[in-house]
């Protein structure tokens, strides 16, 4: 027996233990890092001393309105700096953010702020009508609507609720916060996609909120005092937790209330963005930027992609532009990234195409997470063979803490004490975890799995093709057959005879569309292609 056999008075106590939570790292930051620039956004520039105070006085005026631990707080916000404020500020009450896709029917938000249970919901000035509409289909009590009005973008406050800076100024900048007993403690509710069905609440605890945040500084190597752009909308997957992260490394929050390549080439220009989010159609949007819409900047920004396996194209074509990309994957189930395509040395030399072929794999999991690989319908791993398919199966600490007032889908999610994806994937000899197919989007044509991804991949390498989604249309003969939507870029032109052909050359057979669809892809405000509307017309044609 070692001496720690014997740990008599070797307890927990407010010296040895604090509840891991993000709100510590903007408490620090206040202090370390007070004259630092926290939060830019257009005109408007706040040092963390002013960061720290203004969600001081969101936190005291939320719990003067009536606000308690426990409460759920809504927004209805773009990325503007009230919606990083309440990513503080409500947690600082005890409170529970939940923030709400800007983009969803008013059907879908009614019944968020109903299943949620909503006290009060901060509503983007342009969003009153959905908040009103939404309301109006509410069974349950109104939330209390308190009113952003982005001057910078040019709104005006309406007059009809309470205004956002006015209600600030009901707070007490030096209130202290309200911080997490126990890091298990709930800090936000998500919902997810709902493309289904009715979405689901995903909720996360302050641990691991905390542990991504810490884990993405290491592992994407951010340094101190990085620039940030906020492209990854902050109600989705609370922006990755990159908006908790940045206080720790004393890093600047470039906010971006819409996405454009202008907008996004200006903030790197102007603000020197170091690292930034986004998913590939994001990349795209940069690549085929407008002359007029450029601008020169001198250094590498990097850059995590996800939403959808880039294809090797978009990322042999982004990276001579100064940008270096990284893949991560990861759902709302897990906060956002929990996997990277981890890059190696022995890679760098690799012709273009090779490397950009491995930048496209799904990777590894981060340093915070347990275990992330690759398991059959068992529950087994499988081969790593660079072959043998299988559903993503995720164990760590950044995995929510269940679906809100959903056991049964709870208990479904972590059967086998993994957290089931959805996600089909197969490993590589080295660990690294390439995703085929979510297992509602492979198409099963004779008999034959066909991965959408790959053949999607394979048209994006075509000249003219800007972006493009792959499903499954009925088919008499085969049961089904890939049917490609295809948006081409400005100016460019091609047509369905010359994109099957190219396909051909790539790929097997019955792997090719058999038909092509040119069209603008609708999509969410994630920027992830809707390919269950894609479905619905594959099967009208």
């Amino acid at each position: 027996m070692g001496w720690l056999a014997d740990e008599t008075g070797l307890d927990k106590t407010p010296a040895n233990f604090v509840a891991m939570t993000p709100l510590s790292f903007l408490a620090r930051a206040a202090d370390v890092h007070a004259e630092q620039t926290a939060v830019v956004y257009k005109g408007t520039r706040r040092s963390y001393a002013q960061y720290h105070a203004r969600v001081s006085r969101l936190a005291s005026a939320l719990t003067r309105a009536g606000v308690v631990s426990g409460d759920v707080v809504a927004t209805l916000l773009p990325n503007i700096p009230a919606q990083a404020e309440a990513h503080f500020g409500v947690p600082a009450t005890g409170a529970i953010l939940n923030t709400i896709n800007t983009r969803l029917d008013a059907d879908t938000v009614g019944y968020i702020f109903d299943h949620g249970g909503a006290k009060v919901v901060l509503a983007d000035t342009a969003l009153l009508p959905l908040v009103a509409d939404a309301i109006a289909l509410m069974q349950g009590p109104a939330p209390m609507i308190i009113e952003v009005a982005d001057r910078e973008a040019g709104y005006q406050p309406s007059g009809a609720h309470l205004e956002y800076e006015d209600f600030l100024a009901t707070g007490d900048p030096h209130a202290p916060w309200h911080m997490p007993r126990d890091e298990w403690e709930s800090l936000a509710l998500n919902y997810t996609s709902g493309t289904t069905g009715r979405p689901k609440g995903v909720v996360y605890h302050h641990r691991g909120a905390y542990l991504l945040a810490m884990g993405t500084a290491v592992t994407w190597a951010v340094g101190i005092r990085p620039v940030y752009l906020t492209i990854v909308p902050l109600f989705h997957c609370n922006g990755w937790c990159h908006t908790w992260m940045m206080p720790a490394v004393g890093g600047t929050v470039v906010c971006c209330r819409d996405i454009t390549a202008k907008n996004i080439y200006d903030a790197i220009a102007d603000e020197g963005v170091t690292h930034m989010g986004g998913a590939p159609i994001v990349l795209n949007s940069i690549i085929n930027a407008k002359p007029g819409d450029r601008r020169d900047f001198d250094h590498i920004v990097e850059v995590y992609t996800a939403g959808a396996p880039p294809p090797a194209a978009t990322l042999a074509a982004i990276e001579p532009l100064g940008f270096n990309v990284t893949q991560v994957y990861g759902l709302t189930e897990t906060y956002g990234h929990v996997t990277e395509c981890l890059w190696h040395a022995r890679w760098d030399d690799l012709p273009q195409e090779e490397r950009a072929a491995i930048k496209a794999r799904t990777g590894v999991l981060m340093p915070f997470m347990e275990d992330i690989s690759v398991h059959d319908e068992q529950g087994n791993p499988v081969p790593r063979d660079g072959a043998t398919v299988g559903e993503i199966a995720i164990r760590g600490n950044s995995v929510m803490k269940g679906y809100y007032r959903n056991p049964k889908a709870t208990e479904e999610a972590f059967k086998g004490g993994f957290f089931r994806s959805g996600d089909i994937a197969f490993q590589h000899p080295d660990g690294y975890i390439k995703i085929t197919d979510r297992a509602k989007d492979i198409i099963i044509s004779g008999g034959e799995n066909v991965s959408s991804v790959e053949v999607e991949g394979a048209l994006m390498h075509h000249p003219a093709v800007s972006l493009c989604a792959v499903v499954a249309k009925p088919d008499d003969k085969w049961g089904e057959v890939p049917c490609a939507f295809v948006e081409l870029k400005e100016g460019a032109e091609a047509d369905e005879a010359e994109l099957i052909t190219f396909a051909r050359s790539r790929l097997a057979g019955f792997k090719t569309p058999k038909f092509v669809v040119f069209c603008e892809l609708p999509k969410t405000s994630t920027g992830k292609v809707q390919k269950f509307e894609l479905r619905v017309r594959a099967k009208a044609m």
